[in-house]
Formats: C-alpha cells, structure tokens, sequence
C-alpha cells in the first residue's frame, strides 16, 4: 500500500523550524518542516533517520512551540523523513491544533 493510501488525517503545507534529537546516539539534527497533520510531520532532512527510530522533536513558530516523542515511520534519502507523533502531553496537542486549525483555514496548504 503506497504512502498516501495509508494516511487516516489530512497533511497540510506548513513551514516551521524544527530539532530532532535521537537519544541513543545522542544526534541532533536541525530541520525544517514541510507537512502537519494531528498526527506527524514531514521533515526536510538530507540524512534522515532510519524507520522506526524512535527520537524527540521540537517544532518552533516564532515563540510557540511543539515537542514530542516520535517514530519514523518512512525516510526518503537525501529528502527527508515522516514522522508520527507518540502521545504528545495536552499542551503540545493544544499547539498542534492551533497550528491546525490555521492551515485548514487555508483551502491552498491542503496537500491531496
């Protein structure tokens, strides 16, 4: 089943900052992000982590911030990397929505 076939919420255009760090190897790694949904993100990422690494991230817009426990669920080479989000606590969730809630404003960043 290809990618976009298994996708169960929809992806939107979003541009943010964001860090990852992968705790066993205790690599960080700047990015940025390029696609949301209320459950992951796609990272711009030219070395990205293998599948099923299992890493923190903090995505930044302006002052508000995100952060979660992750899982990489796909990694293209010299691409980038999709993530799910791991039980984000209700404050990050919060933020997630808000930055949501914006895109779904905005007809033009859904992603088919």
């Amino acid at each position: 089943m290809r990618e976009e076939q298994r996708r169960r919420n929809p992806r939107y255009a979003f541009i943010a900052s964001a860090e990852v760090f992968e705790p066993v190897t205790k690599m960080h790694i700047a990015s940025r992000v390029s696609e949301l949904s209320v459950q992951g993100c796609y990272l711009d990422m030219l070395n990205p982590f293998p599948e099923d690494t299992i890493a923190l991230v903090k995505i930044s817009v302006g002052k508000t911030v995100f952060e979660s426990k992750v899982r990489v669920v796909y990694a293209h080479s010299n691409l980038g990397v999709g993530l799910v989000f791991l039980d984000p606590d209700p404050k990050n969730v919060e933020v997630l929505k808000s930055w949501i809630d914006e895109a779904e404003s905005d007809p033009a960043r859904l992603i088919p």
